[in-house]
């Protein structure tokens, strides 16, 4: 995926624009991410799990120094197996945890694709607002006003590999791949408003890091379609 600043920063003649940032691992890509971004007056937010292979106190500690907003990608309701009760103690642990480092406000679930729950369902019997919680990108946004752009699973719009982290909208744009979307964007065809959800960890800073990538991505991605295929 070779995406230039001067490409990311043609998203920036936009009147709205959000940039969305998943660690769902390698929190040393999103620092880089985030420093790049800086040189390039960009503001972020980032949303990091609460698990070893994404919280790291050290490079939270420098986004936050470099400007970017830190949120909650919390997971509660998977981590507890579908129990409510142990769902929203982790929950709230968690968020403390993070507040010790940014006064988080605001939380985004992360997806889980081979767990069988789904973690907005905690807020069928709790109220987020009630832990001082202002935003909740899948419960908080209109996307018939918004629209929604993300690289999940380092695919652009593939439902096959996606099974969460999706919203339902009125726009039909072809967003399936890179140069699909730079291409709208530079004939100004795409709405005002929009989020873009990009994981760091998907992106490489070198032709040998892209492949390597690719390829841990490829395997993985098939074992999801395989899982997810079975599942509906």
């Amino acid at each position: 995926m070779d995406f230039t600043f001067t490409q990311y920063q043609n998203l920036l003649k936009y009147k709205q624009i959000s940039f969305r940032h998943d660690v769902d691992r390698r929190p040393e890509k999103s620092l880089k991410m985030a420093q790049l971004e800086h040189q390039h007056g960009i503001k972020a937010t980032y949303y990091f799990r609460l698990k070893p292979e994404s919280f790291n106190e050290e490079i939270i500690k420098e986004i936050i120094n470099l400007g970017h907003e830190i949120g909650y990608h919390y997971e509660s309701l998977c981590d507890s197996k579908g129990d409510f009760a142990l769902g929203i103690g982790d929950f709230k642990q968690n968020l403390e945890k993070l507040r010790k480092l940014y006064p988080v406000k605001k939380i985004a679930m992360h997806g889980r694709p081979t767990s069988p729950y789904d973690s907005r369902d905690l807020w069928k019997k709790y109220d987020y607002r009630e832990f001082g919680i202002e935003y909740e990108p899948y419960f908080d946004t209109d996307y018939n006003e918004v629209l929604y752009i993300t690289d999940a699973g380092r695919a652009w719009g593939d439902d096959s590999i996606n099974r969460r982290d999706r919203v339902t909208s009125k726009y039909d744009f072809d967003l399936t791949s890179l140069e699909k979307i730079l291409k709208l964007l530079e004939k100004g065809q795409l709405p005002e408003k929009i989020i873009m959800n990009i994981h760091p960890e998907h992106w490489a800073e070198s032709n040998l890091e892209w492949w390597v990538i690719w390829g841990k991505r490829k395997v993985r991605n098939f074992v999801k379609r395989v899982y997810l295929r079975v599942k509906r």
